[in-house]
């Protein structure tokens, strides 16, 4: 490999297996731990010093909650772009400064066309009201630029025109034009609670959370319903978040792959400092190498497991608002 400082974006994305990984992902920690003043504050109270990280599960991993406290950055660099979560009325929101928007446009291209083929040969149709009603989405970012790279003037957003939806969706399915429709979860039952649809040629991919519109649902059911509305056997699903510039994809059954250049482990939730052995249910810890000029290492609060080939699955979250066992937000 070569050293990332010379062609960071270069080692990154062209990891081939899991040397290369670790290789990349340790002098990641190293740049990080020396160039990003949050994440080194983090290592020196958990006392942790780069002689002391000889594998990747020694990596520390910065609880997310410090993305809506600090400035969590490793470059002296202005931000192209700055992301923010979305969150209720009156809560913090995490923000993500970006200092080289071109990293995120190269992971999440790459990263579809790693699970999907080509965006040109998809018609995508993008149901997220929520993410478009506020600014900073990194979703939407995403998504805008999928549309556009689609080369099709059929693809677009919308908000609440689910009556154009639904007639656009039926024809082009049925004249056979592969078709996405990215929605986030509530917009999508929304869609079904006014058509019945028997899809041939469309990926309907969830995009998780009811934001309140709804009550919540366990995947299987969610999952359930829209397999029944829509009429395909599968519903596919997208885990990413504002803190990250990779995103999971999962082709059913909730259970999510990840491009080469990002992992997630667990850890447990007594000892937030200890990864767990895989198959055993815990906290969410997430290695996205695109994160070079941020913070790589997050801890989540999502709670999930780790299988064997490196698949995951999300079951849950954390109920309390600081991650147990590593609640050190006094830095």
């Amino acid at each position: 490999m070569l050293f990332l400082q010379n062609d960071m974006q270069n080692d990154i994305f062209n990891i081939q297996n899991e040397q290369d990984f670790s290789e990349v992902a340790l002098a990641v920690f190293k740049h990080q731990f020396q160039n990003n003043r949050v994440y080194r504050s983090f290592c020196d109270l958990i006392n942790v010093h780069p002689s002391d990280v000889l594998k990747v599960t020694d990596i520390p991993f910065l609880p997310i909650q410090f993305f809506k406290s600090r400035k969590v950055v490793a470059s002296k660099d202005e931000a192209q772009q700055v992301f923010t979560s979305s969150g209720t009325t009156g809560s913090i929101t995490s923000k993500h400064f970006v200092t080289d928007i071109n990293l995120y446009k190269e992971s999440y291209r790459k990263g579809f066309c790693h699970f999907y083929g080509n965006i040109e040969e998809y018609t995508v149709l993008a149901l997220l009201p929520n993410y478009l009603e506020r600014k900073g989405s990194s979703l939407v970012y995403m998504v805008d630029e999928f549309i556009t790279k689609s080369n099709n003037v059929e693809s677009g957003f919308y908000l609440d025109n689910l009556e154009e939806l639904t007639q656009k969706l039926i024809a082009l399915d049925k004249k056979g034009q592969k078709v996405l429709l990215i929605g986030v979860s509530f917009a999508l039952l929304d869609l079904i609670e006014k058509q019945q649809f028997n899809l041939k040629n469309t990926t309907i991919m969830e995009t998780g959370g009811m934001k309140g519109r709804r009550k919540e649902l366990v995947r299987e059911e969610l999952h359930a319903i829209l397999e029944g509305g829509f009429g395909v056997t599968e519903i596919h699903s997208e885990y990413g978040m504002t803190e990250l510039l990779s995103q999971g994809y999962s082709k059913g059954k909730g259970v999510f792959k990840t491009p080469p250049w990002m992992r997630v482990l667990t850890r447990d939730t007594e000892d937030a400092l200890t990864i767990n052995p895989l198959g055993k249910n815990g906290g969410i810890n997430v290695i996205d190498l695109a994160n070079y000029n941020s913070c790589s290492f997050i801890a989540t609060q999502d709670l999930g497991k780790v299988h064997k080939d490196g698949t995951f699955e999300i079951i849950g979250r954390f109920d309390n608002s600081d991650i147990r066992g590593c609640n050190l937000m006094v830095l």
